[in-house]
């Protein structure tokens, strides 16, 4: 005993806790330490279900003594069917206290306790509970230990992650909708507590479009050991001690350009980075063979080992829409790159209307909705499109300024929010100041009018003016204006002063 009681006892001769990790269930897969630790211990705890059987003792049974104190930790429920008043939760509450309460007995008696956890004591493991309870009293060490995690991706022989992946690790007992909102966002994943949860959970894989790469490892490392396809799997056969696997894609397969399996996928990357994306647009991105779009978005995604991206300028969005389907239509997986919402000025029009003709009917288009320009900047100011509220394009590019003038017209005489897009570049540096006096027109001077430059980017500002005082030397392609109807309100709030703009959802009575 004195390696360990030299190694922290408490001070008030009390003893000393440990969570030892056990690994995945092969015992030669135990770490040196966690042997040492049990061969030394007065007393072993270990957690079980009320048939006495421990998959956690029988992994170390080869090192338990004799003279070792046994104390099974028995679980009084293993469903979640309790008559306890305070339900399933209140039931396992009370376990873990007098669990808890038998254990500090011995280690105040001074005797060391090691508590054994199947893969890591950290991980999703029942020893947390105890150290919870116990670790601010006595001296503690956690042992770790190899998780199922790894030993999966070990049985499976595919790497799990690479380079810049990311992995996500999930329970099964999550919503079906909250799994297929996660794996379509991820890289990688490992969804853990199958069993009753597997139908759920396969929906879930099916739903992100992820089942045709999932992989399935039972008992990995243990008698028993399963792996397979988990698209091949029969749901009545899987227990709890099983794993599905999203592998790492780096260098996976990915399609052979078959004439007709393409589809193309038209995506919003919101105002600017990673931050603003949603999770199914996560997954369209990660999923593609070939990336399209104006290089300033494409500049947004990040780089995936395989895929390959095709920028070009911001002209040029018919060609572009060109070049999506017809690699498509070799049997690529195809995202065309948006900034904002891709049906909001757009690329979604843009492909739409090429997949319109007839040499492009069969191939599969989707788009994938994303933060607007106009959400995004009026969540910034406040609430300014609370009530009815239009958005128009101040770009003459591709309608006359003559429509462009009647419609700020009919919006501001029906007394409505205007969300204006495209208010200026270097070649267009007359249309703001042609909108405020036609505006004012209909508005007071001093209707709010939110000013919103780079929402979300590096060099994001937020300003409030009276429409009188627009100036267009300060307005960029950059900047959306949001301004506001006669009811919409401006106030500065607290020392800082900010402004805050919004518009009441009840509108006065005629």
């Amino acid at each position: 005993m004195s390696e360990i009681s030299g190694n922290g006892s408490g001070s008030d001769g009390s003893g000393r806790l440990y969570g030892v990790g056990l690994g995945p269930g092969d015992p030669n897969l135990m770490t040196l330490r966690a042997v040492q630790v049990i061969g030394e211990a007065d007393v072993i705890a270990y957690h079980s279900a009320r048939h006495g059987r421990s998959i956690a003792r029988s992994i170390a049974a080869a090192h338990l003594r004799p003279d070792h104190i046994e104390e099974p930790l028995v679980y009084p429920v293993t469903t979640e069917t309790t008559d306890h008043p305070g339900g399933y939760r209140g039931a396992l509450e009370e376990f873990y206290e007098k669990a808890a309460a038998r254990l500090a007995a011995h280690l105040d008696a001074g005797r060391t306790v090691a508590v054994l956890a199947e893969g890591d004591p950290m991980f999703y493991g029942s020893y947390m509970h105890m150290h919870k309870r116990l670790a601010d009293r006595y001296a503690t060490e956690v042992i770790p230990g190899v998780t199922s995690v790894s030993a999966a991706a070990a049985r499976l022989g595919t790497p799990l992650v690479e380079g810049e992946e990311i992995l996500t690790i999930l329970p099964g007992t999550l919503p079906e909708e909250e799994l297929t909102a996660r794996l379509a966002a991820t890289d990688t994943a490992v969804v853990m507590k199958l069993g009753r949860t597997f139908p759920a959970v396969r929906g879930a894989f099916e739903a992100s479009g992820r089942l045709a790469e999932a992989r399935y490892v039972e008992r990995a490392t243990m008698a028993g050991e399963r792996t397979g396809d988990l698209a091949d799997i029969d749901p009545a056969s899987v227990p709890y001690f099983s794993v599905a696997v999203l592998p790492s894609r780096v260098d996976a397969p990915r399609p052979s350009g078959r004439q007709g399996s393409g589809e193309v996928v038209v995506v919003g990357t919101g105002p600017a980075g990673p931050l603003w994306l949603t999770p199914e647009t996560r997954g369209a991105l990660a999923a593609a063979d070939a990336l399209v779009g104006y290089t300033t978005y494409l500049d947004r995604v990040p780089v995936r080992p395989g895929q390959a991206r095709h920028g070009s300028d911001n002209k040029v969005e018919s060609e572009r829409a060109e070049f999506a389907l017809d690699l498509a239509r070799r049997g690529h997986r195809v995202a065309v790159v948006s900034g904002g919402d891709p049906g909001v000025f757009a690329m979604a029009t843009a492909v739409l209307e090429v997949a319109a003709q007839e040499e492009y009917a069969e191939i599969p288009v989707r788009v994938l909705p994303g933060v607007t320009a106009a959400n995004a900047a009026a969540a910034r100011a406040g609430a300014p499109l609370g009530h009815d509220y239009a958005t128009i394009s101040l770009s003459d590019r591709l309608k006359p300024w003559e429509v462009i003038a009647e419609r700020l017209r009919a919006a501001a005489s029906a007394d409505l929010v205007l969300a204006l897009y495209n208010p200026g570049s270097k070649s267009r540096t007359w249309q703001v100041g042609k909108a405020r006096d036609l505006l004012l027109e209909h508005r007071s001077p001093d209707t709010p009018v939110v000013l919103a430059r780079d929402v979300g980017g590096p060099t994001e500002s937020i300003r409030t003016v009276r429409l009188a005082d627009v100036d267009p030397a300060e307005v960029d392609m950059r900047t959306l204006l949001i301004v506001g109807s006669s009811q919409t309100r401006w106030v500065r709030r607290g020392e800082s002063g900010r402004s805050i703009v919004w518009t009441p959802r009840r509108y006065p009575e005629a």
